[in-house]
């Protein structure tokens, strides 16, 4: 009786472990290939070499761009250089990115920027950014203020906080207040992977402000990408491994309430609004297991996704571009101004396309 006991226990729990690892090659999209969707007059961002993991555009054509993430269980190019932070003026005919001075008393060694966001100050229109920091693989929140004379970044605040623990985007609504998403539930590197495996949907959204910090929205796979509405109203989070934008009211009281789920066919990052029309952009990964486990003969794939009329019954989703690694690698965002799309990544290069 206890042979046969073991016996149907193991036989359970093979099976069970058989039908999480289905799952898993599901949500990642192991086995999708993508057909190429070609843009006209596309060309690299020059010196940009090692990531562009998030962009974020200014009303007058001023783009942020953070490099030089290092990600757990993602390939490194640079393993030993410092992130940074790169502005690039999209009205100038050259489109060359350079890279932004920060200020004396922030540690630069240990910098590796993750998602970011702005927000303009109404007063007297000072521009601060708010950066996802990953100094030796904690999570922090630095906030900086943009000098544009000097073109330099002088910081502000470090925010850490044990609701923020494994921070992967933000959303700025105020001059030291944001949204931001965690990707993990565990802090430990193998656990959070066997989070995945077993299909928790642990990660959250968490608001911050001086004197409130609380979680808001939570039942995600993999929280990643968050982008607010242009009139404010509403909240995007990208859940990469469930395949969804979910879209939240943003309460007068900070809160979020649920409002619908879009499904997609890909593992979305970083979400972007349009401040013109209100669309959303957002960079995916067409194949997860490519990612994972790279390879230089077989390299993962970009895809740029435009999502019209999300919050109609029938929302318009267009590949606005689709490449299998041959020109871009593990595209993680993509933001437009004025027919210009620039598309980000992980590890790699940047791109610039006309949209028109």
């Amino acid at each position: 009786m206890g042979k046969l006991l073991k016996l149907t226990l193991i036989g359970l729990f093979l099976a069970f472990l058989g039908e999480r690892i289905l799952q898993v090659t599901r949500r990642f999209n192991f086995f999708r290939e993508i057909e190429p969707v070609d843009l006209p007059n596309c060309q690299y961002l020059k010196g940009i070499e090692f990531g562009s993991e998030d962009i974020h555009i200014l009303p007058n054509g001023l783009a942020f761009i953070s490099s030089g993430l290092k990600y757990p269980g993602i390939v490194k190019f640079a393993p030993d250089t410092p992130g940074e932070i790169f502005l690039l003026d999209l009205n100038d005919e050259e489109m060359r990115p350079t890279s932004l001075h920060i200020s004396r008393g922030f540690d630069v060694s240990t910098f590796n920027p993750h998602g970011i966001s702005t927000y303009i100050d109404e007063k007297d229109d000072t521009v601060y950014l708010f950066v996802v920091n990953h100094p030796n693989y904690q999570t922090t929140v630095e906030i900086f203020k943009f000098a544009e004379e000097e073109n330099v970044l002088v910081h502000q605040k470090t925010v850490k906080h044990a609701l923020l623990h494994s921070a992967n985007d933000i959303v700025a609504v105020g001059p030291g207040s944001f949204y931001a998403t965690n990707d993990y539930y565990f802090t430990d590197f193998t656990m959070g992977h066997l989070e995945r495996l077993f299909g928790l949907t642990w990660t959250n959204v968490v608001y911050y402000s001086p004197g409130d910090v609380r979680e808001v929205a939570s039942g995600f796979f993999t929280a990643n990408g968050i982008a607010m509405s242009t009139d404010k109203k509403y909240i995007y989070v990208a859940d990469v491994i469930g395949h969804t934008i979910n879209v939240f009211e943003k309460n007068a009281d900070w809160s979020l309430s649920p409002v619908k789920v879009v499904q997609l066919d890909t593992l979305l990052d970083n979400l972007t609004v349009d401040p013109v029309t209100g669309d959303i952009w957002t960079g995916a990964h067409p194949n997860g297991f490519k990612l994972i486990f790279y390879k230089a003969e077989d390299v993962p794939g970009s895809e740029v996704l435009r999502i019209q009329n999300i919050h109609s019954d029938n929302p318009i989703v267009t590949t606005v571009y689709a490449n299998n690694g041959s020109v871009l690698q593990a595209s993680t965002c993509a933001s437009v101004y004025e027919g210009k799309l620039l598309i980000g990544t992980i590890f790699h290069k940047a791109l610039y396309c006309e949209l028109h």
